[in-house]
C-alpha cells in the first residue's frame, strides 16, 4: 500500500447495512494511499462483528473504536487522535464514495503544494451529490475557490452539506468541546473556528453520494439541538460575534440563540445574555418564546 496520505473517517451508529455499502465503495478506490477509521457510537446491530469481517479480508487498513453514545463530535475527536493520514476526510456511514474520490483529493492537495499555496490552508472541500447526481445545495459558480469556510457560507452564500477534507494536524488543534449530558454539536462550530484563521480550497468536483435517512442526524437536527441546547447556544453566540458576518446572519443567529436558550435549564438569563454579549439580541427573546410555544403545541 502507498504511504498513508488520507484518513477516511466514519462515525457510525446502528448503520451496519449502510456501512457495508460504504466499504464496497472504499475498496473500489483507484488511489490506495489511505486508511479507514471507524468510530462506533454505541451500535447494537452487530457493527463490531461486521467490521471484524472487513478487517479479516485484509483489503483495507482499518482502525475500529467503540464509544458509548457520546455523539459524532466526540467520535471526530477520537478519530483525529488516531489518524495516521496527513489529510482527514469525514465520510458518514450512509454515504458512498465515487471511484476517483481519493484520487481527486490527493491531486487537489498536491496542486496546492506545487503552487506553494498550502500555507494558510486548512484543507480542501468538494461537493456532495444526491443519488440522482444533483449537487446538494445546488450547482456552484467556480472550478476552484480559495476562501475561508465562513466566507464561503456567509459572504458567497453557498448552501448545503459539503465534503470536507482537513489537514489532520490543524484539526487536532481545534477539538470539539465535550459537555456532560449533551450529545449533539454541529460541526459548524469548529469549522467556523478554523475559518477565522485558515482558508479552504473549494473544488467543483463531487466526492461522494449522500443518502439522507429519515432517522439520520440531518433529519433530526432540530430535535437534537433542542436536547443539546448548550452546544446550540455556543454555535449561535460565536457566529453572532464573528467579525464580517452580515446583519442578516447576525439577526438569524440572535433569534436561534434564544430559540434554543429557552430549552437550557443550566444557565440563568443573565448568564445567557453575557454569553451572547449583544444587548440588542434580547429583542428576539419574545419571538423565540413564541416559536417555543408553537413547537410545544405540535407535540
Amino acid at each position: 500500500m502507498e504511504t498513508t496520505v488520507i484518513t477516511i473517517f466514519t462515525p457510525t451508529y446502528n448503520r451496519g447495512s449502510h456501512l457495508a455499502k460504504l466499504y464496497e465503495s472504499i475498496k473500489q478506490q483507484r488511489y490506495h494511499g489511505f486508511e479507514w477509521i471507524i468510530v462506533d457510537d454505541g451500535s447494537e446491530d452487530g457493527t463490531g462483528k461486521l467490521v471484524e469481517g472487513f478487517q479479516a479480508e485484509g483489503k483495507v487498513e482499518i482502525q475500529y473504536f467503540f464509544q458509548q453514545n457520546a455523539g459524532k463530535h466526540i467520535a471526530i475527536n477520537r478519530g483525529v487522535k488516531a489518524a495516521k493520514g496527513e489529510l482527514f476526510f469525514i465520510v458518514d456511514s450512509d454515504d458512498l464514495l465515487m471511484a476517483d474520490s481519493l484520487q481527486i483529493i490527493n491531486e487537489a492537495w498536491r496542486e496546492l503544494y506545487a503552487a506553494n499555496k498550502a500555507k494558510g490552508f486548512a484543507g480542501i472541500c468538494g461537493l456532495r451529490c444526491f443519488q440522482n447526481g444533483k449537487v446538494i445545495g445546488g450547482e456552484v459558480a467556480y472550478q476552484t475557490l480559495d476562501v475561508s469556510m465562513l466566507d464561503y457560507r456567509y459572504r458567497y452564500g453557498y448552501k448545503g452539506d459539503k465534503a470536507e477534507v482537513f489537514i489532520t494536524n490543524i484539526l487536532s488543534r481545534y477539538p470539539f468541546p465535550a459537555l456532560t449530558g449533551e450529545t449533539f454539536c454541529t460541526e459548524g462550530l469548529v469549522w467556523n473556528r478554523i475559518g477565522r484563521s485558515y482558508k479552504m480550497r473549494f473544488i467543483n468536483k463531487g466526492l461522494y453520494v449522500t443518502e439522507y435517512l429519515n432517522d439520520g442526524l440531518s433529519a433530526k437536527s432540530f430535535q437534537l439541538r433542542k436536547k443539546s441546547p448548550t452546544y446550540a447556544m455556543l454555535f449561535y453566540s460565536e457566529l453572532l460575534n464573528t467579525p464580517g458576518i452580515s446583519l442578516r446572519y447576525k439577526l438569524r443567529a440572535a433569534l436561534n440563540f434564544w430559540r434554543f436558550a429557552i430549552y437550557d435549564r443550566r444557565h440563568s438569563l443573565i448568564e445567557k445574555q453575557r454569553q451572547i454579549r449583544q444587548l440588542w439580541a434580547l429583542c428576539f427573546l419574545p419571538a423565540s418564546y413564541f416559536l417555543y410555544c408553537l413547537e410545544s403545541l405540535k407535540k
